[in-house]
This record gives structure tokens, C-alpha cells and sequence, in this order.
């Protein structure tokens, strides 16, 4: 009996757990996949975008220099917060210098939590995988068992079998988990990176323009 046998003869718990584990594989693989595009994209436009923006000659210049390279919209957002507009709230009151700081910490927030996106989900099937796999491993056994018992001469061939067969679904658990935990550690790693560069430019463009005003 394969695996495709043991869901067919599985009651609603069964395949409920096997349904389950196909949508957590599914949709981890999904994120890995587009992530994996998005922070290589990301990591070579960051540094393309702050390049540019670095050579341009003004503030405009370089947000017109910025957006020519940033498809993913993660440098652009920051040199826009920048741009201190006073108004009559609470929010353009104060000095100038704390008003960049709130607005460059805010656009940072935004573009972070972009990053982020998907992240929460890979952590979530990576750890809880293994568990529903192992449900529908117990329940499978409890059901061998109840079987075998009113079958009247138990056997090691006729125990081993089906408790043999509830254990794929331990190994399916593993198969969903291990993909999404390695894939949360490697995207988390370049996530990262490009983090402490957009922090690093966030810095450097606040420390601009309070030199420029300072003058």
C-alpha cells in the first residue's frame, strides 16, 4: 500500500492532516520562490540606487537617479521622507532635525516590514510541520491498532505494516518543515544585509541634510 492508498482509505482527520501539509508546502515554496527573485533584485538595486544617488548633483536629481534603479521601491521612499514639509500639526512642530528623524525612522519602518513580508509564514510552517505530521502519525497508529485488535491474533506482520504506513505522515511533516526552515534562515540572512545598508544610507542622508541646513 502507497501513500496515495493510505489517504484514500483515511478517515476525515486523515486527510484533513494531509491537506494541511499540502497547503503549508505549497504555500512555503511559494514564498521561498518569490522572495528568493525579490531580495536578489533588491540587493543589487539597493546598491545601484544609492550609487546613483551619492553622483547626483541635488536632492531632486538624486530622486529622479534613485528611481531609475529601484524596482523594488525600497531606496526611493527614503530620500522622499526626507523632504521635511512644515505644517500647521503637532507632526511640523519641533526642529527640523527631529522631524527628518521621525520621517527617515518611519519610511525605514515601512520599507523593512517590505522586506519582512513572508517571513512570519516560512517561521510558522517550519515549526508547526512536524507537529500536524505527528497528529496525523498518532491517529493513524490509533487506528491500526483498533483494527488489529479486533482482527483476534495479533502479529508482529500485521502490526508492522499499518503503523509502518501511519508514520509517512510523521515523514511528510519533516519534508514540509525542513524546506521552509532552511529557506527562513537563508532569505533572513539576506534580508539582513540589505537591512544594514538601508539603515546605513537612512544614517548618512540624515546626517547630509542636517549639515546642509546647519549652513
Amino acid at each position: 500500500m502507497n501513500a496515495f492508498d493510505l489517504l484514500r482509505q483515511g478517515d476525515a482527520v486523515s486527510k484533513g492532516v494531509a491537506l494541511a501539509l499540502l497547503v503549508m508546502s505549497v504555500g512555503s515554496w511559494v514564498v521561498i520562490l518569490w522572495k528568493a527573485w525579490l531580495l536578489l533584485r533588491a540587493h543589487r538595486d539597493v546598491a545601484r540606487s544609492t550609487a546613483a544617488f551619492w553622483q547626483a548633483p541635488s536632492l531632486a536629481e538624486g530622486l529622479r537617479s534613485v528611481q531609475l534603479f529601484d524596482r523594488e521601491v525600497l531606496v526611493a521612499p527614503l530620500v522622499q521622507a526626507s523632504q521635511v514639509q512644515t505644517t500647521g500639526t503637532l507632526a511640523g512642530a519641533g526642529d527640523k532635525s527631529q522631524q527628518l528623524t521621525r520621517l527617515l525612522r518611519d519610511a525605514l519602518h515601512a520599507v523593512l516590514l517590505k522586506l519582512q513580508a513572508g517571513q512570519v509564514l516560512l517561521a510558522t510552517v517550519g515549526s508547526t510541520a512536524p507537529f500536524v505530521g505527528l497528529l496525523g502519525t498518532v491517529w493513524g497508529i490509533y487506528h491500526a491498532l483498533m483494527g488489529i485488535s479486533g482482527a483476534g491474533q495479533v502479529s508482529i506482520d500485521k502490526i508492522s505494516g499499518p503503523v509502518g504506513e501511519a508514520l509517512i505522515m510523521t515523514a511528510a511533516g519533516l519534508a514540509v518543515a525542513i524546506p521552509a526552515v532552511l529557506g527562513y534562515n537563508i532569505l533572513g540572512r539576506y534580508i539582513g544585509r540589505i537591512e544594514a545598508d538601508l539603515e546605513g544610507f537612512a544614517r548618512d542622508l540624515r546626517e547630509l541634510l542636517i549639515t546642509q541646513r546647519a549652513q
